[in-house]
């Protein structure tokens, strides 16, 4: 969840109408019945995230929550992320744990004990479904490759492989600590153990990357891929060795214009090789969607574990109605001295009021080409379906008009040309529906002025 690809913004052109008016009693009956301020009738199920933090060096375009360890204290983190799950889990009392992702930082850094050790933690205290996907981040690295069999028997039935690029350059200038053999090496290793269930990331819009060089590297990509393939552009993020570079002139990334057709390109050529696009970065065969994401973005609960972990869960222990969201810790030896101590270590609590769970849904469902399902918007707002919201709004209407984003009863979702525009369009529909959905009064976790609070902690016992 952490890479998210930047929608390439274009001009809308006027074409026929995408919108086909919809009330809301036309609507389906079949749907949960959830108040606007009751969200324990979808609080049953969730996913659960675990952030390995530790990575032997720093990418230079990385700014994520990743630390370069001094002492090798893997028994002490394994111990804390055990203590924590266990906690927030208590804490959520959730029936049913639907997905795990080990992410990172390298979570193949970590012994295949470990993963083996918090999926039993997980089927001890509230169970775990019988397909649920486990997911473990891998570094394509000789030491990477060489514990998948491991990993695999300790419970990961899939792999999510950071190759990057297939250029031996590239892999240099973003500061990679594998070769392309390296990775082609560890994809058929995967493919072995988990056929049908491995994904590759690769990055575009790097720097001296061409249109051709990219639809090149991509061929051969293909060629090794049989199931999933995520798609992210390189973004200079401040505080990076890239960012730096790109700012002294050393470095110089393909403009907007050639970002664009990189990314159509490789839409058109994933396509060819029956891949089908589900979300705007992703792109699987053969059914081989990542249900954990999936969760993210229908806006279902999820439990962050680890230092700096996000989570969006109701704690129903502590008597919660409402969905929090969730940060723990961001730096790990303060995180296991605050696990030690209380049981886990979440630095911050926000509640979400209906507003802000309506604009998380709104921004995650509309990322997938489904879209947001009538059905699934009602779960989070019975009183007011998509056609109240937007249906009417002349601003939204252009987009309607220009065929980027359709209405219609499946719901509301973006045309195979909106996808790309994402970006450009989510400040209209915000908008729209901040008017539609005034925000609720500011509350606190526990009824403090700020809507931000330090937490209450719950020792584990």
């Amino acid at each position: 969840m952490q890479n998210i690809f930047r929608a390439t913004r274009r001009a809308l052109k006027p074409n026929q109408g995408c919108f086909s008016g919809m009330s809301t009693g036309e609507l389906s009956k079949d749907v949960s019945e959830c108040s606007q301020h009751d969200d324990t009738c979808l609080t049953k199920e969730a996913s659960l995230y675990i952030h390995w933090p530790y990575c032997l060096k720093r990418c230079s375009y990385c700014n994520f929550n990743k630390y370069i360890p001094k002492d090798n204290n893997n028994h002490i983190l394994t111990q804390c992320l055990l203590r924590e799950t266990a906690t927030l889990l208590q804490l959520s009392q959730v029936s049913c744990i639907t997905s795990v992702f080990f992410g990172g930082g390298t979570p193949s850094l970590a012994h295949p004990s470990t993963v083996s050790a918090l999926l039993e933690t997980v089927s001890r205290h509230v169970g775990l479904a019988d397909e649920a996907e486990v997911t473990l981040e891998v570094n394509p690295t000789p030491e990477g490759r060489s514990k998948l069999e491991d990993f695999s028997q300790a419970g990961v039935n899939r792999f999510s492989i950071g190759v990057q690029s297939l250029q031996q350059e590239s892999l240099k200038l973003l500061g990679r600590d594998h070769s392309p053999s390296q990775a082609v090496q560890t994809i058929e290793e995967a493919r072995r153990l988990c056929p049908g269930r491995v994904s590759v990331d690769v990055i575009f819009g790097r720097p001296n990357q061409t249109l051709q060089s990219w639809e090149a590297e991509l061929s051969e990509l293909l060629m090794l891929s049989d199931a999933h393939v995520s798609l992210y552009q390189l973004t200079p993020e401040r505080g990076t060795l890239l960012f730096k570079q790109l700012q002294g002139g050393e470095l110089a990334l393909p403009n907007d214009h050639q970002m664009a057709e990189m990314y159509e390109s490789a839409r058109r050529m994933l396509k060819e090789h029956g891949f089908q696009q589900y979300e705007v970065s992703n792109f699987a065969r053969h059914n081989a969607v990542s249900q954990h994401n999936m969760n993210y973005w229908k806006a279902g609960q999820y439990i962050g574990v680890g230092p700096g972990a996000h989570g969006r869960f109701v704690p129903l222990a502590e008597g919660g109605v409402q969905r929090e969201a969730r940060t723990q810790t961001l730096e790990p030896d303060q995180w296991i001295r605050e696990v030690r101590q209380m049981g886990h270590g979440t630095r911050r609590r926000i509640l979400l009021g209906r507003l802000e769970l309506l604009e998380e849904a709104l921004v995650m469902g509309l990322r997938t080409t489904e879209g947001i399902t009538h059905k699934d918007w009602q779960l989070f707002s019975p009183q007011l379906a998509l056609g109240d919201i937007f249906g009417s709004s002349a601003d939204v209407q252009d987009f309607f008009h220009g065929c980027s984003l359709i209405l219609d009863d499946k719901g509301l979702r973006c045309s195979w040309a909106g996808l790309a525009l994402l970006d450009s369009l989510l400040p209209t529909l915000l908008l729209e529906l901040e008017r539609k959905v005034p925000p609720s009064p500011k509350e606190s976790c526990f009824g403090e002025s700020s809507k931000s609070c330090q937490v209450k902690r719950l020792k584990s016992k």
